[in-house]
Order: C-alpha cells, then structure tokens, then sequence
C-alpha cells in the first residue's frame, strides 16, 4: 500500500508541475516574425534599386543589404558587359553606408574574358544612388 501511495503522489505532482509549464511559456517574439521590415538603410535600399532596375537582379536581401544583378550588355558596347553587387552596411544615409562593387568582361574570340572595371564606373554608380536616395529623403520629409 506504500507503494501505490508513493507512486501516486509522484504522479499527481509530476502532472501539476506539467500543467504550470503551460503557464509560463515565454511569449513569442514578434519582432523577431516581422519580415516586412529591413536591415538597412530604406532610401539607399529603394534608390539602389531604382538605379540598377535597367540590370537584371540575381539575388537582393533586405535585411542584409546587398543587391547582386546578372551580366549586363549595354546595346551601344555588345562587346562588354559588367555585373554589380551593392552592399548597404548601415541604417544611417550616409556615403560610407553604401559600397559598390563590380565586374567586367570584355568578348574575345567569342569567349567572355575578365577585364579591369573603370573606377569612374563604381564612383558614378555610387553617386547616382546617393543622390537618389536624398532626394527620396528629401520627398519624404517635405510631403
């Protein structure tokens, strides 16, 4: 008779101490759920990808700020084409926030071949999202 006493207790207890870990589960983290919302700066993410919107895009991740387009070949030069990749390092509109970097090849002999991007290129690239992204601000702000 101890036995099943014992056996009892243990089990009643062990079935109320189940029950209260219902009670004290953590609430979930909405932030966390949240997907809508960026890592990054939301004007230099927008004006990146209204400046590069005549490129087509491989890979763009919100969160984590970087923007990868696929080779284009500009109609004028058929001959080269270049790939981009845009890294966004900041949630402040800055200049130092955004990074451009790049690629370029040249045809050869009906092969593609790596060429020297101009730094003019990476630098104009640069500008033009800055600017857009100010004046985005700017729109913003002032409407």
């Amino acid at each position: 008779m101890r036995i099943s006493r014992s056996a009892i207790i243990l089990a009643s207890g062990s079935l109320l101490l189940s029950a209260c870990g219902g009670v004290m589960r953590p609430k979930a983290d909405l932030a966390a759920s949240q997907v809508t919302t960026i890592g990054v700066n939301s004007y230099l993410w927008r004006a990146s990808l209204d400046a590069l919107s005549f490129m087509p895009l491989v890979q763009t991740d919100s969160a984590g700020g970087v923007i990868v387009t696929d080779w284009y070949v500009n109609p004028q030069s058929p001959g080269e084409r270049i790939k981009l990749t845009i890294s966004i390092l900041d949630q402040d509109l800055r200049a130092d926030a955004l990074r451009v970097a790049g690629s370029r090849e040249i045809s050869q002999n009906g092969q593609w071949v790596a060429a020297p991007l101009r730094a003019a290129t990476v630098q104009k690239m640069e500008a033009i999202i800055l600017t857009k992204a100010r004046d985005l601000r700017r729109t913003a702000i002032s409407g």
